[in-house]
């Protein structure tokens, strides 16, 4: 009893470890490439915080996986450079023994883990795109970010602006290029703002400035100066989210069973089963030779990971073609991966009955 307290203690103690390092990188390549597309004026710094925290959601599934895996490994692991397994096993006790202890450690992550992949993970993606789409709907002047070309919604307008003037929503050095009827026209001003006119439509107010137009490749240009300039910009049409796979719910679809549905609950279905079949392979995979090197088998066991997974998304790309049967793409993988585990236990139990009749 006080051993498995002990090892329940340090399993934990590995993998809140492990998770804390695998969500900070997690977190960080995230926070780059969202910091990127503000920059660019492709969603609003103030949803930056909001798509990180759904983009976690969703990648939480594989990194709590991989975080089960990876503690179990490591834990065992050391047991084995420490010779705690040599004590082990003198006292009569099997490999098959640490089944029991790292079940009662993983089946309560199994679960957490089908919760997100079922549940919580397309509930994240749907949020996801709402706000992607907040931004997408929104005017062509408020799509722009200062310092950056922005190309209008209907890619007829092309947008800079210089800066923001005070808190009122001016903006200075504003230039705008556009193509109407085979005539380039260019705006520049020093000023702007936006209005709204009693019809609800809004215009860009441009103030002293210049506008140039002409036909690309020849000489005869129009120059125009002028104190007030208004440039209609138009607001996409609101509609619907657009239903994918990835951000229907489980109801859905099994209420519409076609191959890509099925793919995608295949999916979903084995992120948990792979999880639970990678805690119980991190028994066998853990053994260490002293004398060796120590990282020999973290690097196969992380082989290991990325072929299951792999193998899992294979899976799910042939049900979703046709290719497979759902029925036979659900389990044939982690059957497989099963009947592996079997043979690695067998053979580490070999070992341990032929080390028994030699001694």
């Amino acid at each position: 009893m006080i051993f498995r307290r002990a090892a329940q203690r340090e399993f934990s103690q590995v993998a809140a470890t492990v998770f804390v390092a695998l969500f900070a990188i997690m977190l960080t390549t995230q926070l780059i490439r969202l910091l990127g597309q503000a920059a660019g004026g492709k969603i609003t710094s103030e949803d930056v915080l909001a798509l990180l925290g759904f983009g976690a959601i969703n990648y939480l599934p594989t990194l709590l996986s991989l975080t089960l895996f990876i503690s179990i490994l490591m834990t065992l692991s050391r047991s084995y450079r420490d010779s705690e397994m040599a004590i082990w096993f003198s006292a009569g006790l099997p490999l098959t023994a640490w089944v029991r202890p790292v079940l009662k450690f993983a089946l309560p992550l199994v679960v957490v883990i089908g919760a997100l992949s079922l549940f919580l993970s397309p509930w994240a993606l749907t949020r996801s795109a709402e706000f992607r789409q907040r931004m997408d709907q929104r005017d062509d002047v408020s799509r722009v970010s200062p310092g950056a070309f922005q190309e209008s919604a209907q890619a007829e307008r092309v947008f800079f602006v210089e800066g923001q003037i005070g808190e009122g929503g001016q903006v200075k050095n504003v230039f705008i290029s556009s193509l109407q009827n085979g005539r380039l026209g260019v705006v520049a001003a020093a000023q702007g703002h936006t209005e709204a006119a009693a019809n609800g439509d809004r215009f860009l107010v441009l103030e002293h400035g210049r506008r140039y137009e002409g036909t690309p490749g020849s000489a005869d240009y129009r120059v125009m100066e002028f104190d007030r300039y208004g440039v209609r910009v138009e607001t996409r049409e609101s509609r619907g989210i657009e239903p994918t796979q990835k951000n229907m719910t489980v109801m859905e679809l099994v209420g519409q069973p076609t191959p890509a549905n099925l793919g995608e609950l295949l999916w979903r279905v084995g992120i948990p089963l792979s999880a639970l079949n990678l805690a119980l392979l991190a028994i066998p995979l853990s053994f260490v030779n002293p004398r060796a090197g120590r990282t020999n088998n973290l690097v196969f066991a992380l082989l290991t990971f990325m072929v299951y997974s792999n193998l899992v998304s294979v899976s799910q790309a042939w049900v979703s073609q046709g290719k497979l049967p759902f029925e036979i793409g659900l389990w044939a993988v982690h059957v497989v991966m099963f009947v592996g585990l079997l043979v690695l236990f067998s053979r580490r139990l070999l070992v341990f009955s032929w080390g028994r009749l030699w001694r």
